[in-house]
């Protein structure tokens, strides 16, 4: 029970994924056959699309996939920036120095310098790599154009598998050069069969009430089951009962309650604004709330605290014109950083 079950199951082959049949059959058709394409994968977030890229890798290279798989987040460069980039050792000898002040580079730039570096690597025993971009609507559009120069450029070494939550931030040069994939999550049919066979290999006890509950209150996150179970199952062992559908209920809320408070403590009353990058990484990446959805849950907080009603309006205020921003917003990260930060 010690080892997180989300590391544990992750399905390393592409017959081994959840669900998305249609495109994991033509991702093992392009395997088999040798000929990969530029490739594309879009979806909500932890709909296994990172999950299928690392299985592909797998399936193309064997026990030399790490040398032949490059992952890049663009949020790291385009959301969180150089203060965030000077902590990947991967590009000191592109930035030169620790010291985020003293880089005199662009963001653009230092992106067009580290893909093209990698890109230009030849790959190991294969005659091509493949370069794993996410978080790709991150990405500015004159970034956007660069990387399709950079896709030409290394055309004959290197493919580009991109992943996004969605296509429409993407310029149509970029998709055109992508065989595009949807991901999604799966059907409650088999999230049940998924996890019952889970809790067989686990050797734990678990009703099909508890499957169903979870099933609805996860919309088909397999990641999110899977955690919900094994923390709802940790807590049933230490009362000594059996997992029911209200200990999983009770779990969902008690998770996200505890993040938006601890979001809300962070930028309110602690004012540390690294620890408020850290809640909303978690909200955003791991859970996959949107910055809608976030919205939502800190205007339940700032209800609920204990402000006096003229704070509570002010803040309520900002969270309305956040909320309008983030209609035509490139990156949903920098509205809600900017919230944060003057959300006292």
């Amino acid at each position: 029970m010690k080892e997180v079950w989300t590391l544990k199951y992750r399905p390393d082959t592409l017959d081994g994924i959840l669900g998305n049949r249609t495109s994991v059959s033509a991702l093992k058709s392009l395997a088999a056959s040798g000929s990969l394409p530029h490739l594309l994968f879009f979806g909500p977030e932890n709909s296994g699309k990172m999950t299928a890229a690392l299985a592909l890798s797998k399936e193309l290279y064997g026990d030399e996939s790490e040398l032949n798989l490059t992952y890049f987040n663009a949020s790291d460069f385009f959301d969180q920036g150089k203060s965030y980039l000077v902590q990947d050792p991967r590009f000191f000898r592109i930035l030169g120095t620790d010291d985020p002040k003293k880089i005199q580079k662009s963001v653009i730039t230092i992106f067009k310098e580290v893909i093209n570096e990698y890109a230009g690597i030849a790959p190991i025993n294969a005659d091509y790599k493949i370069i794993c971009i996410d978080s790709a609507e991150s990405l500015t559009p004159d970034a956007q154009h660069a990387l399709r120069r950079i896709m030409e450029k290394y055309s004959k070494t290197c493919r580009f598998l991109l992943c996004a939550k969605s296509v429409s931030r993407l310029i149509p040069p970029l998709r055109s050069r992508c065989v595009t994939l949807f991901f999604n999550y799966v059907s409650p049919e088999d999230l049940g069969s998924y996890l019952a066979e889970i809790a067989r290999k686990e050797e734990i006890s678990v009703s099909e009430d508890v499957f169903i509950e979870v099933s609805l209150l996860t919309g088909g996150n397999v990641s999110k089951a899977l955690e919900l179970v094994q923390a709802g199952f940790v807590e049933a062992q230490e009362l000594g009962t059996a997992l029911t559908p209200g200990m999983i209920q009770m779990q969902m809320c008690l998770e996200e309650e505890s993040t938006f408070s601890e979001l809300f403590s962070a930028a309110v009353l602690e004012k540390d604004f690294l620890k408020c990058r850290d809640k909303l990484d978690l909200l955003l990446s791991d859970v996959g709330y949107s910055g809608s959805e976030i919205l939502e849950q800190l205007a339940e907080v700032i209800h609920a605290s204990e402000a006096d009603e003229f704070v509570a309006a002010q803040r309520m205020i900002k969270l309305a014109d956040s909320d309008s921003r983030l209609i035509h917003a490139q990156s949903e990260r920098l509205h809600l950083e900017n919230l944060i930060s003057n959300l006292d």
